[in-house]
């Protein structure tokens, strides 16, 4: 994919990998891609919208029923909008509500909605990513036809070591010029 001129959702979860999205977010606009940024309320535990907001140079979009400055779904016009739709860290519990086809905030509303490339970058604890329900509902998801960066074998936040850690930026990166 040319990747310049590129719209680009990228959607962060709650987990300490959030800060590495800062990179991709650089790298990308960097390309000249448009990037717009959904943080999930659980990734605002991790990161904040004014970082995200100053790095995109476009707003964040957090809540799914935030009054609109003009008239439009968010969900529905960011899913349009998308070129690709870009998730990291995605985490087990996103993972669980796409496989399940729960919308029920901003980012699995817009995901669910989009007719784009998904791209979902797992990143958590190794029990959690090795769980039979994650491993199922990564299936699931693959079977829909989503993309996957899988995650590293490495130390984790938690002081575990094992699968979960998030993929490098320069994958991340690669990975989505590389869509289609």
């Amino acid at each position: 994919m040319v990747i310049e001129n590129k719209n680009i959702i990228l959607g962060i979860c709650g987990c300490i990998a959030a800060y590495k999205s800062c990179d991709i977010i650089r790298q990308l606009v960097k390309l000249k891609a448009n990037v717009e940024c959904i943080l999930t309320k659980s990734g605002s535990q991790f990161i904040t919208l004014f970082t995200l907001q100053t790095l995109s140079k476009n707003k964040v979009y957090q809540d799914m029923f935030e009054i609109p400055d003009e008239w439009e779904i968010k969900h529905i016009s960011l899913a349009k909008k998308a070129d690709v739709i870009v998730i990291v860290p995605a985490t087990a519990d996103i993972i669980a509500r796409l496989a399940y086809g729960r919308a029920d905030d901003l980012l699995s509303c817009t995901v669910l909605a989009s007719k784009a490339d998904i791209l979902i970058c797992p990143a958590m604890n190794t029990n959690m990513f090795n769980h039979q329900a994650t491993q199922t509902n990564i299936k699931t998801l693959k079977d829909y036809g989503y993309n996957f960066i899988m995650p590293e074998k490495g130390e984790l936040a938690c002081g575990d070591y094992g699968d979960g850690r998030l993929a490098p930026v320069e994958v991340v990166i690669s990975s989505i010029i590389n869509l289609k």
